[in-house]
């Protein structure tokens, strides 16, 4: 539940590790926009739910997790009991439709599994899921003779009128249905197909359909809205009737596929065939138990379910896309079989997740981190426009946010030694980088920048730019490719033409080289930035922290200036009416709830005074991650801010990813077991860790005095430990330690 009130905008449901299927409930509907008009009230509802909400419209089977912006809310089934309503009903007045009141003493969610009582209805209502199916039992009130289930095919998150161009429902025997919904949305094109087995013959069906046809052709013969087996339209919502008089529960499982109805029943067949609720549930629960085991930790009680909560929230995106014999849809919408030993992933939201949850995954799910860089590569086989994922879902490249951070993804896998056609993986790196119609990519390579005139985010863009450009040039440099590595290099340097030298900040310029006038370096709207102001943008140069400290005005300034940024006061007027950032995601002017910053506690260990990250990151963990329900501070946009509290809690992190570096900051945790799949372990041990001593005072790797600010993959992946010795106050020998990587020295 944690991350479900408030800014986290996570989901209680049941799903699989990875799976396409997260099976939740969605306790509001605010439509994106109304007559083009956006509703803000519809970002609250990313996910569908909200803790604080008292009625449940239903239970859909897609949905991101904790995302600021959003899609999905794929087929939703409620179960009811009287008269049958095909409306939804309001909060106020759940009796006006089918939606029913809950309460939170009556609902339970575990990894794998939700419960809950739909009070209107006296039902309790169960979800377990595998990565394909999504499925329900449903306990009538005893005595109840009849009962239904409505299947609204017009219900979706960030809904507005239009956005479901057809739904198609069939009835082919007393116990299933197949249909398909092709919605457009933040997905340009969704296609859903389903199957639904019931546990119980149908004893009546009907629909009906709230748009306005004007042309029916000779269907017009008949009654399309009871007992027809065929329907569809595009706002579709149909009811299925059941006797409940031997008093045994209602199953529904509903498999989903990308493809097509025929691959939907394949999925239900091979993923749920023949097995019961509970025994589903506990291979999911299993399935859970594993993936999560990879690490084993001690902690106090808190810090524990905080870790592993953030660990689950890891490994629900990116989601499995493919159907179990290989077939999936393709970015260009075409079907495609996976190549034997491959599986088709979706949900790259790469603007976030390259920064840590990608890097994770390198570390502690290598296997599947390969099967996300292929998929990323077939992504980019298949576009027209011959680039990588920008953000993509279901099939769809939906181009939110900025930069081509799907090359340090790419490059990161490479430099962790993944198996990855390199070939490929370069071609598809300077392709991305050369689409010169994408966000001002022309003027980029041609001026050094991106102009104001091209993008309203041009300082952010360039220094993303910039920082992806190098990751290409290590990739090249690992390959021998000289001209490459060359050109790139060059292009990383880019990040320096637009830093005001009489400011010592990251400032726009218009394309006759300007700088901006009137300039507000805490301001995120109209200054040139996007999620994060200048003062939290400037120091998004992860590749050359030296070269970013010269440009500061020396180290001295560089360490004033990230003591400023965590202790200086934001006035209101610079967040209270941004949408993804609030209060609880802020420590002085540092912005955690929102990537940009996500490296920047970090930065004090290239400099002579590397104990003050060491402090800034408990009090980050100890404020931004709490074990209760608003225990995030910022949307967890699939995993990233999960992923930074996993490396931090472990005491380092991969501030510059295409290295193979990981910092090394002030473990959270007393003791950390990584069982990696190369059968090794890395653990991570603490000597007098207590809430006060948060410095480290030495570092033994493998029993050995170690001098260096960061640690190596090698050095984990090849099994050992580390063990930290913890103080109370700053310890400043640490200064003599190696610094961790920069482009120039």
């Amino acid at each position: 539940m944690v991350g479900t009130k408030s800014m986290g905008h996570t989901f209680p449901g049941a799903c699989a590790p990875f799976g396409l299927v997260q099976l939740s409930p969605d306790t509001e509907m605010v439509p994106h926009n109304i007559g083009g008009v956006y509703q803000p009230d519809a970002y609250r509802y990313c996910t569908g739910y909200q803790y604080d909400d008292e009625t449940i419209v239903g239970f859909s089977h897609t949905h991101f997790n904790g995302t600021g912006h959003s899609d999905l809310g794929d087929i939703l089934v409620m179960p009811a009991t009287g008269e049958v309503k095909l409306d939804r009903g309001t909060a106020e007045h759940p009796e006006s439709g089918y939606r029913s009141r809950f309460s939170h003493e009556h609902e339970k969610a575990e990894a794998g599994y939700y419960s809950v009582l739909l009070e209107d209805y006296g039902i309790r209502a169960e979800m377990t899921a595998t990565e394909r199916v999504g499925v329900h039992r449903y306990t009538f009130p005893q005595g109840t003779q009849t009962g239904h289930i409505v299947l609204d095919l017009d219900y979706g998150i960030y809904h507005y009128d239009g956005k479901v161009l057809m739904a198609n429902l069939r009835v082919e025997d007393s116990c299933t249905l197949t249909g398909y919904r092709i919605t457009r949305g933040w997905s340009r094109m969704n296609y859903t197909h389903f199957a639904v087995k019931f546990s119980k013959p149908i004893v009546a069906y009907g629909c009906r359909n709230s748009e306005e046809v004007l042309y029916k052709g000779f269907w017009r013969r008949f009654d399309m809205t009871k007992n027809f087996p065929e329907m569809f339209g595009k706002r579709l919502t149909a009811y299925f009737e059941f006797d409940f008089s031997d008093g045994r529960p209602l199953e529904v499982q509903v498999a989903l596929s990308p493809v097509d109805c025929l691959g939907a029943r394949k999925n239900l067949e091979a993923e749920t065939g023949g097995k019961s609720f509970d025994e589903i549930r506990k291979i999911t629960q299993a399935k859970w138990e594993r993936e999560l085991s990879c690490i084993r930790m001690e902690a106090d009680d808190d810090t524990k379910a905080v870790f592993y909560t953030a660990l689950y929230h890891t490994m629900i995106n990116p989601s499995v896309y493919q159907d179990v014999d290989g077939r999936y849809r393709g970015i260009d919408h075409n079907i495609h079989q996976a190549a034997e030993g491959q599986t088709n992933y979706t949900v790259f939201s790469v603007w976030d997740t390259f920064r840590a949850q990608h890097p994770l995954m390198n570390l502690i799910k290598p296997s599947r981190s390969v099967q996300f860089v292929h998929s990323m590569l077939n992504h980019y086989r298949q576009s027209v426009h011959r680039a990588l994922p920008v953000w993509s879902h279901m099939g769809n490249e939906n181009w939110c946010m900025i930069g081509y951070h799907s090359v340090s993804v790419v490059a990161d896998a490479l430099a962790k030694g993944l198996a990855v056609d390199k070939k490929l993986a370069l071609d598809a790196c300077v392709n991305s980088s050369n689409l010169h119609y994408y966000d001002g990519i022309a003027e980029y390579k041609k001026l050094g920048y991106v102009p104001l005139e091209r993008s309203g985010s041009a300082a952010s863009v360039t220094l993303e730019y910039s920082y992806d450009d190098w990751t290409i040039s290590e990739l090249a440099k690992r390959m021998n490719v000289a001209d490459v590595e060359k050109e790139y290099a060059k292009r990383a340097c880019s990040y320096r033409n637009i830093f005001d030298s009489s400011l010592g900040f990251a400032r726009p310029k218009h394309q006759d080289g300007t700088f901006k006038k009137d300039f507000d370096l805490l301001d995120t709207h109209g200054q040139g930035f996007i999620e994060g102001n200048s003062w939290n943008y400037s120091f998004f140069v992860p590749h050359d922290i030296n070269g970013l400290m010269r440009l500061m005005g020396g180290e001295r300034m560089f360490v004033r200036r990230l003591d400023s940024l965590f202790t200086m006061h934001l006035p209101a007027k610079y967040f209270e009416h941004t949408e993804d950032i609030n209060e609880e995601g802020l420590m002085g002017n540092y912005v955690h709830g929102n990537e940009p910053s996500h490296h920047v506690p970090y930065l004090y260990k290239w400099t002579d005074e590397p104990w003050k990250s060491e402090a800034r990151l408990h009090e980050i963990m100890r404020r931004m991650y709490r074990n209760r329900i608003d225990g995030l501070s910022g949307n967890d946009d699939c995993g990233q801010m999960s992923a930074w509290y996993i490396f931090s809690a472990l005491g380092f992190y991969p501030v510059c990813p295409g290295t193979d570096q990981y910092v090394i900051g002030s473990p959270f945790v007393k003791e950390a077991v990584l069982q990696l799949e190369n059968g090794k372990t890395f653990t991570v041990k603490t000597k007098h860790a207590s809430p006060k001593n948060v410095y480290v005072k030495s570092i033994t790797l493998n029993g050995r005095p170690y001098r260096k600010a960061y640690l190596t993959h090698a050095d984990m992946i090849n099994g050992g430990e580390i063990e930290f010795e913890m103080c109370a106050r700053p310890y400043k020998k640490s200064a003599a330690y190696e610094k961790p990587y920069s482009m120039t020295q």
